[in-house]
């Protein structure tokens, strides 16, 4: 009984390695999803004309420094 117990032990340390990478890929993976939703949102701020931009209250400086702010999901 004692070897089984043992053997339990270190299969569950080896399933834990996984999870831990798969957790790090998942994080690395929503981070780079984030910054690509970021980046087109500013791609598509920075298409408006200045009269678009004075619509919806922003200057094109602002844009260039405070788009992450009216960024949405």
């Amino acid at each position: 009984m004692h070897g089984s117990t043992t053997i339990v032990a270190a299969e569950s340390r080896r399933s834990a390695k996984p999870s831990r990478l798969v957790g790090a890929f998942l994080s690395f993976y929503r981070w780079t999803a984030r910054k690509l939703r970021e980046r087109r949102n500013l791609n598509a701020v920075m298409e408006l004309s200045d009269a678009q931009l004075k619509d919806i209250g922003l200057s094109r400086y602002q844009t260039e420094s405070d788009v992450h702010v009216y960024c949405r999901d």
